[in-house]
């Protein structure tokens, strides 16, 4: 009879045929993305198929770590891990431990990793970027000779100006030497001292544009001492190369018109600047002949000869105001003569002689009121000691002091006695 085995019996011995096999503890498996889930605690459920098959997957946080992308539905990778089985649901799923994008992917992936690499060096900082001059003159193209990219520089740089030197440097940007191709027409421009250098080509795959992914023409771009515009592929299109050079461009068009200026734009703002410069030179001479003329009227009035005849005018006018001044003080002088009655004979005037004689009877009468005569004629004046008149005996007693005033002088005395006297007049 055969023997009965549990489903737990079972799928031990399956799980423990697939932990033996040669192949499954370690296999690659490549196939769409399907079904994919981020669970919050970290894992990574998904499921890879082709055209008639599908595996469940599974990624545990702990392996993410080297998961170098976002995976998404659609993508294309290669799962490397540990097929097993799962005993709760009996079956088997591959435990991922590293996942790659297949094909395009690989090369998203590398391109990834050489950014971040470069990054990292400093290749990208902006300390690093030179100016691309304002006016070029002479302009370096590395691209193909026979694509659309040189065709579109070449024409845009020569319609904005058509005195412009361009100078081609035919390159492979696809296939096989082509890194190597472009690290020569860098190296070959640069020791031409050009003003600056466009690298690029039109659009396409990102195997097609895998020439401007690799480190050797990022590091000839960074070495350049000419200033390199990037003009990779389209718009959307992103390269090594537009990190490292000094200015990315979306299009090989659009590097030509930052790399060259149109002439037609210079001309009319020199037109402009000459419009200014004119209209600044006449407002110029109009200032400078206004400030002449101040200056010539300010000279004509400081100018000796002005100020000579100015002086003599102001002589004049005072001489003027002189004689005026004179005249009418010999007229005030007559009104007041005669106004005083004064006599004027034979254009004398006798008013003085009159007032002399006046005068002298004056003189003439005061002498007799004068204490200096009645002194000088024997009289005396006594004073008591406070300065008061003595003008009787009862002024002063026996005893008191005295100064008496003669003619020349004061006799200093004591009152001895007094003695009243009675006079009669005349």
């Amino acid at each position: 009879m055969n023997r009965v085995y549990s489903v737990s019996q079972m799928t031990a011995y399956i799980g423990n045929l697939f932990r033996q096999d040669v192949l499954l503890p370690r296999v690659s498996v490549s196939g769409e993305v399907s079904n994919c889930t981020y669970h919050r605690s970290g894992n990574l459920f998904f499921t890879i198929k082709d055209a008639s098959s599908a595996m469940a997957c599974v990624m545990f946080s702990s392996s993410r770590r080297g998961l170098a992308f976002h995976m998404k539905e659609g993508d294309k990778v290669v799962v490397t891990g540990s097929v097993e089985v799962f005993p709760r649901d009996g079956k088997y799923q591959l435990y991922a431990k590293k996942i790659e994008l297949a094909g395009a992917g690989v090369l998203y992936e590398q391109f990834l990793k050489l950014k971040a690499e470069l990054q990292e060096m400093g290749m990208f900082d902006p300390m690093y970027k030179q100016p691309v001059p304002k006016y070029v003159r002479t302009l370096g193209i590395v691209t193909a000779p026979t694509g659309a990219a040189v065709q579109d520089i070449r024409n845009i740089a020569l319609r904005r100006n058509p005195y412009i030197q361009l100078i081609l440097y035919p390159a492979l940007v696809q296939g096989d030497g082509a890194k190597e191709s472009i690290v020569r027409g860098i190296r070959t421009l640069d020791r031409m001292n050009l003003d600056c250098i466009i690298i690029g080509r039109g659009g396409g795959s990102i195997e097609d544009l895998w020439a401007f992914n690799e480190r050797e023409v990022a590091e000839a771009v960074f070495n350049c001492r000419t200033p390199v515009i990037s003009a990779v592929g389209h718009e959307t299109d992103t390269t090594i190369t537009d990190f490292v050079a000094d200015l990315r461009a979306p299009t090989p068009s659009a590097a030509a018109e930052l790399a060259v200026a149109d002439i037609s734009e210079i001309l009319m703002r020199l037109e402009r600047y000459e419009r200014r410069l004119q209209m600044g030179m006449e407002m110029c001479v109009q200032s400078a002949r206004s400030e002449i003329a101040k200056r010539r009227a300010v000279w004509a009035e400081l100018s000796p000869e002005k100020r000579l005849r100015n002086r003599k005018a102001d002589l004049a006018g005072l001489r003027e105001r002189i004689i005026r001044a004179a005249e009418d003080s010999v007229r005030e002088s007559r009104l007041y003569v005669e106004r005083a009655g004064v006599r004027i004979e034979n254009g004398k005037v006798r008013l003085l002689d009159e007032k002399r004689h006046a005068l002298q009877m004056r003189i003439e009468r005061m002498k007799g009121l004068s204490p200096l005569a009645k002194l000088n004629q024997g009289y005396a004046r006594s004073e008591k000691e406070g300065g008061e008149p003595v003008v009787s005996v009862q002024d002063v007693e026996s005893g008191d002091p005295v100064h008496i005033y003669v003619r020349d002088g004061r006799i200093d005395a004591v009152v001895s006695d007094t003695e009243e006297l009675k006079y009669q007049s005349s």
